[in-house]
């Protein structure tokens, strides 16, 4: 099939159980070389010159989730609630194509990010317009039935397939046939291919592809993720933050979740720690996510007075919930006085806790400013925090 507009469906609404919990989701959201399952797997469709139109089904929880694995390409597809069974969620997906005016579309699990533009040009080359086209390997293994844990008998090989995707077809047939199979209340079949057979569709087989593997298990994601990874830098981001507080009427200053007596305290809408408020503008830098006015604003009275330690927990658990891991904390004040060696080991006891790393990747200095400035007049304190975050995957490509 050469000719006419081609679509793609992304089933992508799994829980993926078997592949275990994680805290990126279910296995299509979990990054491999950087990116996401689901994201490098759009980009092998959307990349091909001949695909037209492509739908995904989600599940209905995921709907942040495929936004942020999916990146600026959410917008270039249509994304759609998916049903209880991958057969449901490909009917759903077929029906939201419709208006595409569409001759023939590619049926794909979105746990396959290493399909490639060969194999989806065999896919819609072995089209003709009335018969499917399935992209299978010849079994090499041989295979055994077994009954209670017993080998029964070997099975012949010859002639056996392992069926991948994409699975093609004429648009118009394979809706029709999932319709029917829907209102037929059969829900069993385990690809299009089987729906096809049912339906009468004949289908072509084409050649596969060994790389074009199906992330089911752990270990799936892990050597996927290994492969991905070989070679490339790790993707260490640096975050930097400064902050400045005034001095007011008061008798102690709090600094890295430290209270120190003083003659005089910070002033600012929580406890005005300058140290910690420039540590969770870095930290929340080496992801992009805003910085401290962002999740706090002052004008929110919920933060009046708070310990500043919440702050940095926040973008502690913002971090770690895109994949990273703090590597080192290091933070200088500024100022003439209080003197701050006396307090450093608690100030780093404090940190520590907040940040969830040992002693030694945590850093706090202090200098004076040479009584220059406001900080030389003892009118405040300032604070520059860096932070260094080790994200999953490698530099972008």
């Amino acid at each position: 099939m050469t000719a006419g507009r081609i679509g793609a469906v992304i089933v992508a609404a799994g829980r993926g159980e078997r592949a275990g919990q994680s805290a990126e989701g279910p296995k299509q959201y979990r990054r491999i070389g950087g990116r996401s399952v689901i994201r490098r797997t759009l980009e092998a469709f959307l990349a091909h010159p001949r695909i037209n139109a492509v739908a995904v089904a989600i599940h209905a929880d995921d709907g942040a989730l495929f936004a942020e694995a999916a990146g600026e390409l959410a917008g270039r597809v249509i994304a759609l609630p998916g049903g209880a069974t991958r057969q449901a969620s490909t009917r759903l997906a077929l029906l939201a194509l419709r208006g595409e005016n569409l001759d023939a579309v590619l049926i794909h699990d979105g746990v396959r990010p290493f399909v490639d533009a060969g194999l989806i040009d065999r896919v819609i080359d072995g089209l003709d317009g009335e018969s499917g086209s399935l992209p299978a390997l010849a079994v090499s293994d041989t295979l055994k039935q077994a009954a209670e844990g017993l080998v029964g008998r070997t099975v012949p090989r010859d002639g056996l397939f392992a069926a991948q995707t994409p699975q093609g077809f004429a648009f118009g047939p394979i809706l029709t046939a999932h319709e029917r199979a829907h209102a037929a209340g059969r829900e069993d079949f385990t690809d299009d291919a089987a729906i096809a057979e049912w339906a009468g569709i004949p289908v072509r087989l084409v050649e596969g592809s060994a790389d074009n593997v199906k992330l089911t298990w752990a270990r799936d994601i892990e050597m996927a993720n290994a492969r991905l990874s070989a070679g490339l830098l790790p993707d260490v981001r640096t975050g930097n933050g400064y902050d400045v507080h005034c001095f007011a009427e008061g008798d102690h200053v709090t600094l890295c979740g430290v209270a120190i007596p003083h003659t005089k305290r910070l002033s600012g809408h929580s406890d005005a720690d300058v140290a910690l408020h420039a540590l969770t503008d870095a930290l929340l830098a080496t992801c992009g996510a805003g910085d401290i006015g962002t999740h706090f604003p002052p004008s929110d009275m919920r933060w009046k007075g708070a310990a500043s330690r919440i702050f940095v927990e926040e973008a502690v658990r913002i971090v770690r919930e895109r994949g990273g891991r703090i590597a080192n904390a290091d933070i200088t004040l500024i100022a003439e006085a209080p003197k701050i060696g006396p307090h450093r080991a608690a100030m780093t006891a404090e940190l520590t806790s907040m940040l969830g790393i040992s002693p030694d990747r945590v850093s706090v200095k202090a200098t004076t400013n040479e009584r220059l400035g406001f900080v030389g007049r003892e009118e405040g304190i300032a604070a520059i925090a860096t932070a260094s975050v080790v994200y999953p995957g490698g530099l972008p490509e």
